[in-house]
């Protein structure tokens, strides 16, 4: 690929096209024309898609288009361009392209990922597009071969993309149906699914988390926006959000604690299991970090010898919904302390929660990497767009 840094020729360019010379300015309006959307209401079910800005919506016996097409929201969804190709139908929120002059669509679906279509926004309220306002839009556009080749790689890039998507989907699945199974019903004792060495140790026993440890809400009502508290900060600071972002262990925080600060606070261990009771209630994580927090957090401490801490961080993912509804119609704090610690779980011995907890970590580990490896490869995407396409 060829690195000229001419203002009309891209970073990144296929060899074969080196010598092809500069991209062409041209607006929008030159290169395809725009329909609307329209009703579907009059017509029957059927196997057509239909689409609105956001996204698929059913399907009916009768198209607007066939053949392939960039779609871009008129209302609503105005930054998640969509290429469609075969019969469809849309309706009037969604613009859809057509009559493509000396252009490629696919290349084209590439063209508008790269415009921020925000700033052609021409409404306060619910986001708005018309078609006068796209078609001014400028582009360079190389010779429809180039555009192909552009096309095809990114189109290679987005099939590996959806493929590692659906298989992080796919672990999601398989880890949400295993804790079903391995956990018991609510009002039962015993799981669906048990590991070979444990389907004779009988029933699980019901404990409240008062009982299985020791309970703490976080001190703090002072905030690390604070001054005096920042200072010199090296103490970590979790928050709420830290907690919802966090996976199985925290490790990673925004903000930081003084010494001044941590007078009017506490430092817990690691091991202790972080539970929100405000704005994001019932979200859990595990510190791997020795941190304080504020008292919109709870933190429990267990026995490992007696209870696994891991365990208990899975029961409460099982159980969210019930923990949650605690907390409906009232304050938002007010799943306390006292709530919380007459919450029960149902409790095997400790071997077969440590069984438990090591084969849902296990699947942690495998989904927090293949999320990872999505992420790469989207940055990847994002990168080499930016080197092969030429802005205005």
């Amino acid at each position: 690929m060829n690195k000229e840094t001419n203002k009309l020729i891209p970073q990144l360019r296929f060899p074969e096209f080196v010598n092809e010379g500069e991209w062409e300015k041209k607006c929008l309006e030159e290169l395809f024309e725009i329909g609307n959307g329209r009703d579907y209401k009059h017509l029957g079910k059927g196997e057509i898609p239909v689409y609105g800005s956001g996204g698929y919506m059913l399907s009916v016996d009768d198209y607007l288009y066939d053949g392939e097409s960039v779609c871009i929201g008129r209302k609503g969804t105005i930054d998640k361009p969509m290429f469609l190709k075969g019969k469809f139908w849309t309706v009037d929120t969604l613009f859809y392209t057509h009559s493509f002059k000396d252009c490629i669509p696919k290349y084209i679906h590439y063209v508008f990922q790269n415009i921020d279509w925000l700033k052609h926004n021409e409404a306060g309220g619910v986001p708005s597009l018309s078609k006068t306002n796209i078609y001014k839009i400028e582009v360079l556009v190389p010779k429809p071969l180039e555009q192909q080749k552009i096309a095809s790689c990114l189109s290679s890039l987005d099939e590996l993309i959806a493929a590692h998507s659906q298989k992080l989907e796919a672990l999601k699945e398989h880890k949400k149906g295993l804790m079903q199974n391995l956990f018991p019903q609510e009002g039962e004792r015993v799981p669906k699914w048990r590991f070979k060495e444990f389907e004779g140790d009988g029933e699980w026993v019901e404990k409240m988390l008062h009982e299985v440890a020791v309970i703490g809400r976080g001190k703090s009502k002072h905030r690390p926006r604070d001054a005096q508290f920042l200072l010199g900060g090296k103490y970590p600071f979790i928050q709420t959000g830290d907690i919802k972002k966090a996976g199985l262990y925290l490790s990673e925080f925004s903000q930081t604690y003084s010494e001044e600060g941590l007078k009017q606070s506490k430092l817990w261990n690691e091991n202790t299991l972080c539970i929100t009771i405000a704005a994001n209630i019932a979200e859990t994580s595990i510190l791997k970090i020795k941190a304080c927090f504020p008292d919109s957090i709870i933190g429990l401490v267990t026995d490992e010898n007696k209870t696994n801490i891991v365990f208990v961080k899975y029961s409460f993912d099982v159980f969210k919904e019930r923990i949650q509804s605690l907390s409906q119609g009232v304050a938002q704090d007010n799943l306390n302390q006292e709530k919380l610690s007459k919450i029960e779980f149902a409790f095997p011995s400790v071997i077969e929660q440590q069984k438990i907890a090591s084969c849902l970590s296990s699947l942690d580990a495998l989904i927090a990497a293949q999320t990872e490896k999505v992420e790469q490869l989207k940055l990847h995407k994002k990168g080499l767009m930016q080197g092969l396409f030429v802005g205005v």
